[in-house]
């Protein structure tokens, strides 16, 4: 196996549950070298991919001649194997050997990463899918202790107040009112987002009792990631922030209004989440979410 055509999903959190079908198929070819198919907004995420030849973007909402373009511009290549998580039939445009595709029959139980996985089952048989992953560069990891320096201690509770519609996300008041309530747990608050949540977090930021940083809109992805994995445990909405807080193997609680938590809910060994009464966010009150990060801050 020597070219691996990797086409995975666009938004954050979506392209995060797809890094254990390429950290798989890397582990399966260690000599293989890849092109990946990704979105703008999270193409990001794998620009330090170990085996990585190139990253093509894909855009939405472009003209016939632009998606012309693209699949010529793909077809250069001749691929040994496509993995295709897209399941919009473009992997069927392209020359390879060998074509996997992502599985669309599911269970209502079975989770995104789970679906994703299956593809590889003609490789690797039903094996169960690793925890999701990142590639991180030194570099970021530099400029995550950077921005946290202002910071005492290292208990360290990081909130995601903002999500991609309102009605996913919880109150910036009770988001306050839990890192009051739980102060005694944690030595600093980090505010992370994009530059739509920073009005939301200047608002927060000087009520919060503990001290804070506010880095909305002040991080790249890998950047955000890294600042992430030094945090005691993350507490956010339903977006990209917890899968990223996953991947780096920091602990998770995500609050749900809409939205399917068995199946979007992120991966890993230490993800916790709780789905508001009536999944309306306005019905959760800040001692049920506090009981449940009290419990996953003393969890071994």
């Amino acid at each position: 196996m020597q070219h691996i055509l990797f086409i995975t999903l666009s938004n954050i959190g979506d392209a995060v549950m797809t890094t254990p079908v390429l950290a798989a198929l890397h582990e399966r070819y260690p000599d293989a070298r890849f092109d990946i198919v990704a979105d703008a907004r999270s193409a990001a995420l794998f620009t330090h991919f170990d085996a990585l030849d190139d990253i093509i973007l894909k855009h939405k909402n472009v003209g016939w001649r632009d998606k012309l373009a693209f699949v010529r511009q793909l077809r250069r290549k001749r691929y040994d194997l496509i993995v295709d998580l897209r399941t919009d039939g473009l992997s069927w445009l392209l020359r390879a050997r060998q074509r996997l595709n992502k599985i669309r029959q599911r269970t209502p139980q079975t989770h995104s990463v789970e679906q994703h996985f299956q593809a590889l089952a003609p490789l690797l048989g039903h094996a169960a899918p690793p925890p999701t992953c990142l590639w991180i560069p030194e570099s970021a990891h530099t400029a995550a202790a950077a921005h946290l320096a202002a910071l005492p201690g290292s208990r360290w509770l990081a909130l995601g107040s903002g999500a991609n519609w309102d009605g996913k996300i919880w109150d910036a008041a009770r988001f306050v009112a839990l890192a009051n309530h739980c102060a005694s747990e944690f030595d600093g608050v980090m505010l992370l987002g994009g530059a739509a949540d920073r009005a939301r977090a200047e608002a927060m930021q000087p009520q919060i009792h503990l001290p804070s940083v506010d880095l909305c809109g002040q991080t790249g992805l890998l950047e955000a990631a890294a600042v992430l994995a030094r945090a005691r445990v993350f507490v956010g909405n339903d977006s990209g922030l917890g899968h990223l807080a996953s991947a780096v193997g920091t602990p998770t609680l995500t609050v749900f209004g809409p939205g399917d938590p068995l199946r979007y809910r992120p991966w890993g060994a230490h993800a916790r989440w709780l789905v508001a009464p009536g999944q309306d966010l306005s019905q959760l009150g800040v001692e049920q979410v506090a009981t449940v990060l009290k419990d996953l801050v003393v969890a071994p």
